[in-house]
């Protein structure tokens, strides 16, 4: 017997052991069309797939209430095969001769909500909100929804990193008031970071300093003029980059003594080093600070069912928390050869066992993080 089947054979006895069976998981995003090979959607997606797991994507505008079979909708369905990378699959998802299927929700193991709600807030700002109803109407039933979405409703902007002990986050004002945040920034050594207060990927953030004060105004009004601008002190050790550091059920995602945990940092003159903002990218160790970060926010992550997050750590304080599309998987794999995506597809198998073996006893906030 070659060396391929007797893996293959160990890996299928394996999956006997654990009572692994084919699972149906369907992933919200913000429009099938519009994902990216560099998504952390895309890989879980395709290691799913891998996998034989019936998986489906679907756009926040593509639900369907039925009056006979509850929530619908007409999703992306990627055949089960296996695909070389993440380029491929997508190719494959986006081509122009892929049909939609209309699928019942009721049918589906898995509602995995991961949709990015800023890009929407000029467009489509009715987006995020239904897509977040629909959700809830979705779990009612026996689909476990991740994160849970009544919890994620209240976490659609950075109002919810404040419910967090203050040990761990920076000084915050949120406000619509100029002189507000002129007040905040005098107090701070007139330094600051200003943004909105629904988005992410570094958009639309402002370093405010000596060199630019000048210009706060006009700084000001252009961060209001969708809504409430935050405004943070400035932590000196975000010079250097940021933490980006996975959690799964309210801990750390660790495989084997690997933690899921990059460091970002800029890598021109703009302080921002979000990945998508161009900041550079390198695998790291998260050290004792880091943890203990993790270890004060773990017990509100699982109270709300945050099954999914990103933690953004600079220094000793968390500058950003991500519960909506926490991503940089495919950056922690490519970088560390660990299969964290396939941990993360493990644990959801784990959670359908437990939702079966328990016959609808748990709710969905238990099981998102159990």
């Amino acid at each position: 017997m070659t060396d391929a089947k007797t893996k293959k054979k160990a890996k299928t006895k394996a999956a006997a052991a654990r009572g692994d069976t084919t699972i149906k998981i369907a992933f919200v995003v913000n429009d099938v069309a519009t994902e990216q090979d560099n998504y952390t959607t895309i890989r879980l997606a395709r290691k799913a797939v891998a996998r034989g797991h019936e998986v489906a994507l679907i756009g926040l505008g593509d639900f369907i209430y039925d009056w006979k079979d509850g929530i619908c909708a007409m999703a992306t369905m990627s055949e089960v095969s296996r695909f070389e990378d993440d380029t491929t699959y997508l190719a494959h998802l986006q081509d122009p001769g892929m049909e939609r299927a209309r699928i019942v929700l009721s049918q589906y193991d898995i509602l995995m909500l991961r949709s990015d709600p800023a890009p929407e807030l000029t467009t489509r700002n009715w987006a995020p909100s239904s897509g977040l109803l629909f959700a809830q109407l979705a779990s009612l039933g026996n689909t476990i929804v991740l994160n849970d979405p009544k919890q994620l409703t209240d976490a659609v902007n950075k109002t919810y990193f404040q419910g967090f002990p203050e040990s761990v986050r920076p000084a915050t004002s949120i406000t619509r008031e100029a002189d507000e945040i002129a007040r905040f920034l005098d107090a701070h050594d007139g330094k600051g970071v200003i943004k909105p207060l629904q988005g992410s990927g570094g958009q639309g953030v402002f370093l405010i300093d000596e060199d630019n004060r000048q210009n706060l105004n006009q700084i000001v009004e252009a961060v209001i003029r969708d809504g409430y601008a935050i405004v943070q002190e400035y932590l000196p050790a975000a010079k250097e980059g940021d933490l980006r550091m996975i959690t799964l059920n309210g801990r750390p995602l660790k495989v084997d003594d690997t933690y899921a945990c990059i460091r970002r940092f800029s890598q021109t003159d703009d302080h921002r080093s979000n990945i998508s903002a161009g900041g550079g990218v390198e695998l790291a160790v998260p050290d004792e600070t880091a943890l203990r970060i993790a270890e004060i926010v773990g017990p509100k992550l699982i109270d709300d069912g945050m099954y999914l997050t990103g933690l953004d750590i600079a220094g000793d304080k968390m500058m950003e928390l991500n519960v909506d599309t926490p991503g940089g998987i495919n950056f922690m794999e490519d970088l560390s050869g660990v299969d964290f995506s396939g941990a993360i597809v493990d644990d959801l198998e784990r959670k359908v066992r437990l939702q079966r073996q328990y016959g609808g006893a748990l709710t969905n906030r238990q099981l998102a993080v159990i």
